[in-house]
């Protein structure tokens, strides 16, 4: 198949199959094959004319006897090989009937991030870890309306039901209070094992603690390289935005709004469809953001998001009281292919 400049591509459905502890499988390539030995995702080629869904299912029933009946479009990283160039189209499966067994003399095993007990890695497989390790929810801090106190006391609750990637956004503070604050936040976030991002100048970041950096998109625009500090993501509202964060490396984005926002007035968002349209392909998690809340988690990840991200959510007394982030990673999987014209109840 072709890709870029005329350059053939061997397409591939591969598979993060995960349990709900958080487990995920590997399985080693055997003797016989090219890179024999090492580790990797489930999945294979997809053929000519194959829709890349039904060749992850037959792939996962040929090797591993499982029928998928849950999974979430992710990624789509590129990799170049000796033996040739491979396009491979990532989704996460959370719902299959059956046991994973061999079926092509494959080892297999269960693993977790961090802490992984097999060796090598396919090369190709590196980046889809990092990638693994980021949280499926965000919450972004909002102490400028409810007030430092306050705030605190709803992100003590939050990261106590689960929340584990917080972005530090509070443009209203001095430079000096921004990083005191930020500080504050990642001591918190750190000790339950959470992460944390500052939206700002690089320099903040390293300040407070941080683990990365979330750049603004005037802060992508400017960028010449990406920022050397931990995780980096980048919110993008365009393809042209998503093509520089792309282009740098990060980690990952956030593309927004999806639906209408109180922060937003007058704008009715982007979508579904038109989000689809801007994370697929991308080798980066791209999280939707835009009057998301709870509910909106499944229908994000069957458009292709690697999760959401909420500001009002995140800490609303509601929110805090059911143990929103709990009860967002426990929501049914989605089927493979979401019907288009199915009912879901989301305002698009």
């Amino acid at each position: 198949m072709s890709g870029a400049a005329g350059e053939r591509w061997i397409e591939v459905a591969a598979a993060v199959i995960e349990r709900p502890d958080g487990s995920f499988l590997l399985a080693q390539r055997p003797a016989g094959k090219v890179y024999e030995g090492w580790w990797e995702f489930p999945g294979g080629k997809v053929e000519v004319g194959e829709p890349v869904a039904d060749a992850l299912a037959r792939e996962l029933h040929e090797e591993l006897g499982i029928e998928v009946v849950g999974a979430y479009p992710w990624i789509t990283r590129t990799f170049r090989y000796p033996h040739g160039n491979v396009r491979l189209h990532f989704y996460r499966v959370t719902d299959w009937r059956g046991e994973p067994h061999s079926r092509e003399d494959q080892a297999l095993a269960w693993q977790r991030m961090p802490g992984l007990t097999v060796d090598p890695i396919l090369p190709a497989n590196g980046p889809i870890l990092a990638s693994l390790a980021l949280p499926v929810t965000m919450g972004i801090t909002q102490a400028d309306a409810l007030g430092e106190r306050v705030f605190l006391e709803r992100l003590d609750a939050a990261l106590a039901g689960g929340l584990r990637l917080v972005q530090v956004r509070e443009h209203g503070m001095s430079p000096d209070a921004r990083i005191a604050f930020a500080r504050e936040v990642v001591r918190r976030a750190h000790a339950v094992g959470a992460k944390v991002v500052v939206n700002g100048p690089v320099g903040e970041a390293i300040a407070a603690g941080a683990d990365g950096v979330h750049l603004a998109s005037p802060a992508l625009r400017a960028a010449n390289a990406r920022p050397d500090v931990g995780i980096v993501g980048a919110s993008c509202h365009d393809p042209m935005e998503l093509d520089r964060a792309e282009s740098l490396g990060l980690d990952y984005a956030v593309v927004g709004p999806v639906l209408p926002t109180a922060s937003h007035p007058g704008v009715e968002g982007m979508g579904w469809a038109a989000f689809e349209a801007l994370a697929r392909g991308r080798p980066m998690p791209v999280f939707a953001i835009g009057g998301l809340s709870a509910t909106h988690l499944h229908i994000a990840r069957s458009h292709g998001a690697h999760g959401i991200a909420a500001i009002r959510a995140a800490w609303a007394h509601q929110a805090i009281d059911h143990c929103w982030i709990r009860r967002i990673e426990a929501l049914p999987s989605c089927c493979v292919v979401p019907p288009k014209d199915s009912d879901d109840g989301i305002d698009r």
